[in-house]
Order: structure tokens, then sequence, then C-alpha cells
């Protein structure tokens, strides 16, 4: 309990272990921030329209599967069976933990109005038809991650910004400027 109560810079008193005493100097500690996001523990059904299945009619179909998991079935084995989502549709329309900001704006909305264990009405997005359950709710500390993004974002800008240059000074060097007298 003592070291983590040391600054920066610091040196304990003697700290005695099984192996002898011990003296701790602190180098370096990791930041303390917190970047606390609302994470949401969601899976999905997902219909579409196309060459054999009307607009209205994946509607009405997931409209059924509604009224089925109402009636007690299990969300994910009708995930698996019927969404049209292949990439969920195999964990049992298993979304994972999503952040804010990860999904299209009609779908985060209607998954963020759901409470826990409650199931959506079924609604439109530019995919197609949904069906959404809401599992679980959580606030993660994603300061690691947001340092992250913010490092590659600069190291990007770092590298547009160079090849811009790159591409100037070619531009200026193949110019060809004719000076004329009148």
């Amino acid at each position: 309990a003592v070291v983590p109560s040391l600054a920066v810079g610091e040196v304990s008193q003697p700290l005695r272990s099984g192996s002898g005493y011990h003296l701790v100097r602190i180098k370096d500690k990791k930041s303390q921030e917190v970047h606390l996001v609302k994470q949401t523990l969601a899976s999905h059904i997902l219909l579409k329209a196309n060459e054999l299945t009307t607009d209205e009619q994946a509607k009405q179909r997931l409209e059924q599967l509604r009224q089925r998991i109402i009636n007690g079935e299990d969300f994910a084995e009708l995930a698996k069976a019927h969404s049209e989502d292949t990439g969920s549709a195999i964990d049992g329309g298993s979304l994972g933990w999503v952040s804010p900001g990860v999904m299209v704006p009609e779908f985060e909305e209607k998954m963020n109005e759901l409470a826990v264990g409650e199931v959506s009405d079924v609604f439109k997005s530019r995919f197609g038809w949904h069906l959404i359950k809401v599992f679980d709710r959580r606030e993660e500390n994603m300061a690691e991650e947001y340092k992250r993004s913010q490092a590659r974002e600069q190291i990007r800008q770092r590298k547009i910004d160079e090849d811009m240059e790159t591409w100037l000074r070619t531009m200026r060097d193949e110019a060809y400027v004719e000076y004329r007298n009148n």
C-alpha cells in the first residue's frame, strides 16, 4: 500500500520482503485518465427485401419472429435460423459489446431506448428490417483505446502532410515557367 501512494521520482522507506529489504523509486506512473463509455450487449435479427421478398413481406416475417420471441422462443435460435446478417447470425445474432457511434444512427437510437432484457419493435435502417434484444449494459473505461485511436489519427495526419509536401515539391520541380519581356 506504500508504493501506490508515492509520487513520480519519490523513493520509499525500506520495504521488507521474503528476499530481503528493498528501496523503491517511482520512475513513472500510468495515467489514471478515465474515458468511460456506456456499452450495450445486444443481438439482432436482420431481414432484407430482395428479388424473392418484398419490403412489406420482410417486415411481416420479422413481426412474426418478434411474436415468437415474446411467446418464449429463444432469440439466438431464431437469429441463427432467420437473420440475413451473416456476420452475427452464426453467433445467434450477437453483436457483442457495442460502443456509441459504431452502429448506424437509427439502429443505435432504437437500441438505446430499450431496457435490459427488452426486445424492440420491428424497425427499418438502410440495411433492412431489424429486431434488437438488449442483454446487458456497462460502463467501460476506454482511455487506452481512445489514446491509441488518437495516436493513429496523429500518425495518419502526419503521413498525409508529408505526402502533400512531397507532391507539392514534385509539382514545383516539374513546373515549367517561362518569363517573357514584352
